[in-house]
């Protein structure tokens, strides 16, 4: 049994059908709506089962809501809703937020610079205690004047009974190696030392391949320092 037109409500037969939107049509009955415009397969528009050119497709508007009380109480509602639930996860993740540091080789060259220094100090404080008993002369009068203050500062031991041999104690054990600056040098840490163009630098101990430890001649202080500022003597 052949079905019948949706539009005009006739019997559609095979040859002239047209199936869509969930019903038969006449190919001549398939058209818009509102303008009748004959549609087929490729350009029409469906809405509410219903053909539609393009000109003539139903736009959807929005609808306006008044702020009643209601809809205010249940927009306060929601909000409320939202703060419980921020704060449950809040205190849920509290105290979770620690962030893994990586061993990258960076922080393995900065950790074995600072046990080197440390060892450094603990040998240089070591040695000018077991030096302090005997009346030792400094070789230069640079030498003394480095010794004096740097005695005044060993909190970690018992001061010597005579203060004048402090101010004697051995100086640190070096290698004997002797640098020249070539530029100058500002420091920029408490453990580090600053120095001139043409500054001589004694007692130097290499750290590692851009740093090394080591005394200016000419001020008696010492620290690290940068090995690309100084050459070899």
């Amino acid at each position: 049994m052949n079905p019948l037109c949706g539009r005009c409500n006739q019997v559609v037969y095979p040859t002239e059908k047209v199936n869509c939107l969930d019903k038969y049509w006449h190919k001549g009955c398939f058209s818009c709506e509102v303008c009748k415009m004959t549609l087929n397969m490729k350009n029409y528009k469906g809405f509410e089962k219903r053909p539609y050119c393009n000109a003539h497709y139903p736009k959807t508007n929005f609808t306006c809501v008044a702020d009643t009380p209601e809809n205010l109480r249940l927009k306060q509602q929601s909000k409320m809703q939202s703060q419980v639930h921020y704060r449950e996860d809040f205190e849920k993740n509290k105290g979770k937020g620690f962030s893994v540091v990586a061993d990258t080789p960076e922080l393995q060259r900065i950790k074995k610079t600072q046990d080197q220094i440390s060892n450094i100090k603990y040998h240089e404080e070591f040695e000018k205690r077991k030096g302090g008993d005997a009346p030792l002369t400094p070789s230069s009068p640079n030498q003394g004047a480095y010794q004096s203050p740097a005695a005044s500062q060993n909190f970690h031991f018992e001061p010597a009974p005579e203060p004048v041999r402090q101010a004697a104690a051995a100086p640190p054990p070096s290698s004997g190696k002797r640098y020249r600056a070539v530029y100058d040098y500002v420091a920029a840490d408490d453990d580090e030392v600053s120095f001139m163009d043409g500054d001589v630098i004694v007692d130097v101990q290499q750290i590692d391949e851009g740093w090394m430890y080591g005394r200016v001649e000419r001020t008696g202080q010492q620290g690290m320092l940068p090995a690309n500022y100084v050459e070899a003597i």
